[in-house]
């Protein structure tokens, strides 16, 4: 099976199943210029719905866009869309991703996080992937007017993937309004990357994970996500509004599939 595309309220969302990740990372390095692939929360769903002109931009052309809230998968399931995707651990994808560089003897850039997080997040992946060459890092946070090396370094570099993490404000949109000035990479962006590798953060257990309750998890770090309950009921609203919607659609057209029917044989009688 190939990856199939679909929509989610009108945000393009890839159908592709685990056990082709790999496969399909090797084909996007194949293809020339840069590339992306894009982990996709319900948040990031909204914001490219809320006249985020540049970011639904990004999704619409990244190479990949994986769905890792529960809430996209059920959606999806409501709206009866015609393929329904599968749901991605963003840590265990990454891990996937590269242990199929890694045997390959593909290359790796690492781009954010603190000093001592990159250097330590580093020292972890040579020891876990030794086939994996990192052939450049930079730390998160850096200053305007340092970005210039920074794109310079990715350029030359010219890894098989570019890591981003923590520190990099403008987060999946760096890569993309920079795409130009970058050459045969793929570009993911995933926050808690270097954290979790350098074992700063503590990751988010599969249990949890699988129920769906990441989200408590955020809150106790930051309580004010709480308020994330509001844009979270306009989801919900929009897919009951969008489900009734195709409803209608799709009596209208057997209707008019109907009354076309009648007119082919009224033709024929005639």
């Amino acid at each position: 099976m190939s990856v199939q595309r679909i929509e989610v309220l009108g945000v393009p969302v890839d159908v592709c199943p685990p056990e082709e990740l790999g496969q399909e990372l090797l084909k996007i390095l194949e293809k020339p210029g840069a590339k992306q692939i894009v982990f996709l929360s319900v948040w990031d769903l909204l914001k490219a719905r809320n006249k985020k002109k540049d970011f639904g931009d990004c999704l619409k052309n990244a190479d990949l866009v994986l769905p890792i809230s529960k809430s996209i998968i059920s959606g999806a399931r409501f709206t009866k869309a015609e393929h329904i995707p599968v749901r991605y651990n963003p840590f265990d994808a990454t891990i996937q991703m590269l242990s199929v560089l890694d045997q390959y003897y593909k290359t790796l850039f690492l781009l954010g996080g603190r000093k001592k997080t990159l250097q330590q997040a580093e020292r972890n992946v040579h020891g876990t992937f030794p086939n994996l060459r990192i052939v450049g890092r930079y730390v998160g946070y850096f200053p305007r007017d340092t970005e210039e090396n920074v794109v310079t370094a990715i350029h030359k570099a010219s890894p098989s993937l570019a890591i981003l993490s923590e520190g990099i404000k403008e987060k999946n949109l760096w890569a993309y309004r920079r795409r130009e000035k970058f050459s045969d990479s793929i570009f993911l962006f995933y926050r808690d990357c270097l954290g979790i590798f350098s074992k700063r953060v503590k990751r988010v257990s599969e249990r949890t994970f699988e129920k769906g309750l990441e989200i408590w998890s955020e809150i106790a770090h930051n309580p004010f996500k709480i308020f994330y309950i509001f844009p979270f009921i306009s989801y919900i609203l929009l897919l009951v509004w969008c489900r009734l919607f195709k409803k209608k659609s799709n009596a209208q057209q057997n209707s008019e599939k109907i009354e076309t029917v009648e007119e082919i044989k009224d033709d024929l009688n005639s």
